[in-house]
């Protein structure tokens, strides 16, 4: 359920002059900026080290992470604005055989794994204040939920190595059925009612929690189940993708334990926690009240640019691997994070995807921001918007008003429009 980008919307890309060398071939200027991925767990490291070697006088260290996430990517991107990069078309390909590119995201594991070990020990430890504990946590699980990106990044690549590493940077993080879900789930329903990963206008980030994580999973389950019987095996072999991915949880939480005691246990399963929330606030935000319409014999229509909602602020590309240029990724899931373009037309947030974390936390802050904006997007025409059905009838009557002035203003532009025309 994917879609080649409308002649349209490829009108309205940015382009980027400065991109290109001396032959007149487009070159990445973002190629070394880059590295600000797999940098991040090598932050998380260097100021959880630090803490280590001095607890009292760093303390601040030891909330890192939230201070990143929340703070200081959302201020950078407000200060230094937008990308104003964008490969064409004719640089997909050369972009994509860039073996450098590839290896920037699997060095992102490691360090990850060496981060996240340096926290339990810390969390672990019997001297350690408990509000230290918690911003560790939260240190870790905010880096190991950026880390679900890096997972999201492979996950879309053919071959089993790249699954499995997929799957190694998602264990951390207990999620590793998401490498199924994702691919094979969300990417066929996306924008529908039907996905557990697609918020409705209306619901607020607490209530979809729970249902995308319980969906996410049967989801998932389902799945496997599905593509083994094609195969003539029954769930619990060893070629099912859930039980390897939960396998090698299992494995990171008990070896870590191991090492650091029964006290790990507690920071272990609270960063999973924070750094899968984490990603479920990304999804929460990626399609807000967006919907898929169905044709005349009851179809969706195929995924389009507009079923996304799109940033193109520089700082969070480049640690979320352009994650924000989501329309493009829907529309090739499986084009490298490097070659995904950027669409003025396409549905656009108010600010970078770190920038949204926090209103989204927050239901009326969230609903302020976002609601009028869904209706602007859909003209005023409230029966194209995907509603939260428990609350669509109360949303309905209080944007009446406002959704008719919305399509009285974009009814004369079309006028307007084709008069100029004529």
């Amino acid at each position: 359920m994917n879609a080649k980008t409308p002649d349209h919307l490829q009108s309205n890309q940015i382009t980027s002059p400065a991109g290109k060398d001396s032959t007149g071939k487009w070159k990445d200027p973002k190629r070394y900026m880059w590295l600000l991925g797999p940098a991040l767990p090598g932050i998380g490291l260097a100021a959880l080290t630090g803490y280590a070697v001095a607890p009292k006088k760093l303390k601040a260290l030891a909330w890192t992470g939230p201070a990143l996430v929340h703070g200081i990517i959302p201020a950078l991107d407000r200060a230094i604005g937008e990308d104003q990069s964008n490969p064409p078309e004719s640089a997909v390909k050369t972009l994509e055989q860039d073996k450098y590119y590839d290896r920037i995201v699997k060095a992102f594991i490691p360090t990850q794994y060496a981060m996240t070990f340096m926290g339990a020990w810390l969390a672990s430890r019997k001297n350690t204040p408990l509000d230290d504990k918690i911003g560790l946590t939260l240190t870790v699980g905010a880096i190991n939920g950026v880390g679900i990106n890096t997972a999201h990044e492979l996950g879309h690549k053919s071959n089993k190595l790249n699954k499995l590493l997929a799957m190694a940077a998602l264990a951390p993080t207990g999620y590793t059925h998401f490498v199924v879900e994702h691919n094979f789930g969300h990417h066929k329903r996306v924008a529908t009612p039907e996905d557990p990963a697609s918020s409705r206008m209306g619901e607020s980030f607490w209530k979809f929690l729970p249902r995308t994580v319980v969906g996410g999973i049967k989801s998932s389950i389902k799945i496997e189940k599905a593509r083994l019987a094609r195969k003539g095996k029954n769930f619990w072999s060893l070629d099912n993708e859930l039980l390897q991915g939960w396998a090698m949880s299992a494995g990171f939480f008990g070896a870590t334990t191991l090492v650091c005691g029964p006290r790990a246990v507690p920071f272990l399963a609270a960063q999973a926690v924070y750094g899968a929330s984490l990603l479920e606030s990304v999804n929460y935000i990626e399609h807000y009240g967006l919907l898929r319409q169905k044709d005349k014999n009851g179809q969706y229509e195929r995924t389009q640019p507009e079923h996304s909602w799109n940033s193109n602020h520089i700082v969070t590309n480049l640690f979320l691997y352009q994650l924000q240029r989501h329309s493009d990724h829907h529309a090739h899931p499986q084009r490298s994070f490097q070659a995904l373009r950027h669409f003025e037309k396409a549905p656009q947030l108010p600010g970078g995807y770190a920038s949204m974390l926090l209103p989204a936390y927050l239901p009326q802050w969230w609903y302020e921001t976002m609601d009028k904006r869904v209706i602007d997007h859909y003209e005023g025409d409230l029966s194209k918007i995907n509603w939260d059905p428990d609350r669509k009838a109360e949303l309905m009557a209080r944007y009446a008003d406002y959704a008719a002035e919305v399509a009285a203003e974009a009814k004369a532009r079309r006028e307007s429009g084709k008069s100029e025309a004529a």
